[in-house]
C-alpha cells in the first residue's frame, strides 16, 4: 500500500521501521531535515519536509494516490487537521494520535465526525495492557482476543516447575486441565510445539487456560498467583494517569510519585482517589516510606529508560512486587529482556501493533479480515473473521494448515472453543492463530499453497 506518516519523531519512526519491513511505498513528511535524512538513509522511503496540514506538501507527498495517512506528530490538533485534509483531498483512510487526556471522552465523535479510520491514543492503550497484566499477576504478557472475551497468557517456567521436563501432550493429562500450549520461547528461539516437545525450566510459555483453571494451574506449575491490591507508580505522565483511573476503578488503590509540583497538583485534582506523593522517585529512603516493601505492583514510568531499570531492579530486591518497566528504545533489546525487571512495557510497540491490524485488514483478499494483532517476540498472534470460504465446513484435521501455524481457538458467537480435529469453521466464526511466520493478512496464508498441499504425501 502506498502510506503517508506525517510525524517523525520516535512513535513516527518506529512507524516507518514498522511499515517499510512490510514492505509498504513510504513517505515521510516532517518539519526537521535531520529527522527525515535519518529515515532515507536507513530505510527504503521517500521523504518531503513541511507541515502535515499544508494541501501543498500532502500534493508533494503522492496524497492523491495515497492508501492511508497517518499523522502521529506531538500536537494532537496537527494531527486531527492533516487527516481531515487528507481526506478532502483523496479519500483515503486516516489514523490520527490522539494523546491529550481531555479528548479521551470525546474519541468516538471525533472520529465519526471528521471521518478518521483510527484514532490512536498510545499511552491510554499502553495503560490498558498493564491493567491486563495486573489483573494476571502470574502473567508477564497478556494478549486479548474476541473483544477480551479471550486471552493468551504468557509464563515463565520456574525452576523446579512440575512441566519441566513433560513433553506437552501429557501435561492436560498429569494435571487434569484443559489448558492449549500455543508457543514455547526457549533462548532467543520460537516454537510452535508439536505434542512430543520436551518444555524446560525457564521457558516462557504462551497458553489459553478457562479462567475457571487458571489458579488452579499456576499453584500446579510452581508459579504464584495472587490478587494485587496496591500499585506504586513511579512517574506521573499521561500513561500514569490513564492506569492510576483505570486501577482504581478496579478496586485498587494507587500511589503516584511524580518529581513536578504542578504535575501533582493537576494529578491531585484530576485523580481524588489516588494518593500523590511530590517528590523524587530515585529517592530510596522516599520508596521505603512510601511502602514499596507492601505494594503489589510497581511501575517504573519515568521518562528515562535508564532511570525505570534501575528503579524495577531495586523494587525487585526490596519487595516482591509484580515489576512492570516501561521502555522506549529498542537498543540492546537482548541485554533489557534478560534483566530481571518484570513486564516490560513498550508504548511504541503498542502503537505499531494497533496500526498494524488496521494495514493487515486493509490488505485481505478473500474478506477474512484481521481483526486483532499482537506481535510477539519471534511470531504473531492474529484473530481473523472467517468469511464464506471452501474450506469452511470442513474438519481441521482434513485442512492444509501450515506446519509453522497454531490455530489455537475459535470464537463461535462469544462460545470459546479449543479446536480439535473434528472441528470445524463456520462463516462469522473469528479464529485466534500463533505463527512463526510474519506478515500473514489474510485467513487464506495459514494455508499450504495448493501445489505443495498436492506435492504431500
Amino acid at each position: 500500500m502506498r502510506i503517508i506518516i506525517v510525524g517523525c519523531g520516535k512513535v513516527g519512526s518506529a512507524l516507518a521501521e514498522h511499515l517499510s519491513s512490510e514492505g509498504h511505498d513510504l513517505t515521510l513528511i516532517d518539519l526537521s531535515e535531520r529527522r527525515l535524512e535519518d529515515l532515507t538513509t536507513s530505510l527504503d522511503v521517500a521523504s518531503v519536509k513541511g507541515s502535515g496540514t499544508s494541501y501543498h506538501v500532502l500534493q508533494s507527498a503522492g496524497i492523491e494516490d495515497c492508501d492511508l495517512l497517518i499523522a502521529v506528530t506531538a500536537h494532537d490538533e496537527i494531527n486531527l487537521l492533516s487527516c481531515l485534509i487528507a481526506r478532502k483531498a483523496s479519500g483515503c483512510h486516516t489514523i490520527a494520535r490522539v494523546r491529550d487526556p481531555e479528548y479521551v471522552s470525546e474519541v468516538g465523535f471525533i472520529r465519526d465526525e471528521l471521518g478518521l479510520s483510527m484514532v490512536i491514543n498510545p499511552e491510554l492503550s499502553t495503560a490498558r495492557v498493564v491493567s491486563r497484566l495486573i489483573r494476571f499477576p502470574s502473567a508477564i504478557g497478556v494478549s486479548t482476543f474476541a473483544k477480551g472475551r479471550i486471552e493468551l497468557l504468557d509464563i515463565r517456567l520456574p525452576s523446579g516447575s512440575r512441566l519441566a521436563g513433560m513433553p506437552v501432550c501429557e501435561i492436560n493429562v498429569s494435571l487434569h486441565t484443559h489448558v492449549l500450549l500455543c508457543m514455547v520461547r526457549r533462548a532467543g528461539t520460537t516454537f510452535i510445539p508439536k505434542g512430543d516437545f520436551i518444555l524446560q525450566a525457564g521457558d516462557d510459555i504462551t497458553i489459553i487456560i478457562p479462567p475457571n483453571e487458571q489458579v488452579y494451574f499456576f499453584e500446579k506449575i510452581g508459579v504464584p498467583h495472587s490478587h494485587i491490591g496496591s500499585a506504586m507508580l513511579v512517574g506521573g505522565g499521561k500513561i500514569s494517569f490513564f492506569l492510576a483511573g483505570i486501577l482504581l476503578n478496579s478496586g485498587i488503590s494507587v500511589k503516584i510519585i511524580e518529581n513536578r509540583l504542578d504535575r501533582c497538583e493537576m494529578l491531585s485534582e484530576l485523580l481524588p482517589g489516588a494518593t500523590i506523593i511530590h517528590g523524587d522517585g530515585t529517592d530510596r529512603d522516599l520508596l521505603d516510606e512510601e511502602g514499596l516493601a507492601t505494594c503489589g505492583a510497581f511501575i517504573a514510568l519515568t521518562g528515562m529508560d535508564e532511570e525505570n531499570i534501575l528503579l524495577a531492579l531495586h523494587a525487585g530486591r526490596h519487595s516482591k512486587a509484580k515489576l512492570f518497566t516501561k521502555i522506549n528504545r529498542v537498543n540492546f533489546e537482548e541485554v533489557i529482556e534478560s534483566l530481571p525487571i518484570g513486564a516490560i512495557i513498550r508504548p511504541k510497540q503498542t502503537t505499531a501493533d494497533l496500526i498494524s491490524q488496521y494495514t493487515r485488514a486493509m490488505q485481505n483478499s478473500m474478506g477474512s479480515n484481521v481483526e486483532t494483532l499482537h506481535e510477539l517476540r519471534g511470531a504473531e498472534a492474529l484473530e481473523f473473521r472467517v468469511a464464506a470460504h471452501d474450506l469452511t465446513g470442513v474438519p481441521l484435521q482434513d485442512m492444509p494448515i501450515r506446519p509453522d501455524v497454531l490455530l489455537c481457538c475459535i470464537n463461535r458467537r462469544g462460545k470459546r472453543i479449543i479446536p480439535r480435529g473434528q472441528d470445524i469453521l463456520q462463516e462469522g466464526d473469528t479464529v485466534i492463530v500463533v505463527s512463526t511466520r510474519e506478515g500473514m493478512n489474510d485467513l487464506q496464508d495459514i494455508f499450504l499453497p495448493r501445489e505443495t498441499e498436492e506435492q504431500r504425501p
